[in-house]
């Protein structure tokens, strides 16, 4: 079982999401404390432990610390401006 750690910059972008989208990502965000790397991940060129899944038309990108089993959110957002 990982731990979950969202950053105050995601808990931002998740307060700015319509109700039902926040409800479906939140539930995708709980699923990484079993299953940090779930079907249809991906991880993100230039960096070592950076990961993001997909929901819809919005994206969670997130770190994965396997040695401290944490999972820290840093981000979630419409996959338009997302990786700005």
């Amino acid at each position: 079982m990982y731990e979950i750690l969202v950053s105050k910059q995601a808990e931002k972008d998740l307060r700015r999401l319509p109700p039902d989208v926040f409800r479906r990502i939140l539930r995708d965000i709980r699923g990484l404390a079993d299953t940090p790397r779930p079907p249809g991940c991906r991880k993100l060129s230039g960096s070592e432990s950076d990961y993001r899944i997909r929901v819809g038309e919005y994206r969670v990108l997130y770190e994965l610390l396997d040695d401290l089993r944490q999972v820290k959110v840093y981000r979630v957002g419409h996959r338009g401006d997302v990786y700005r």
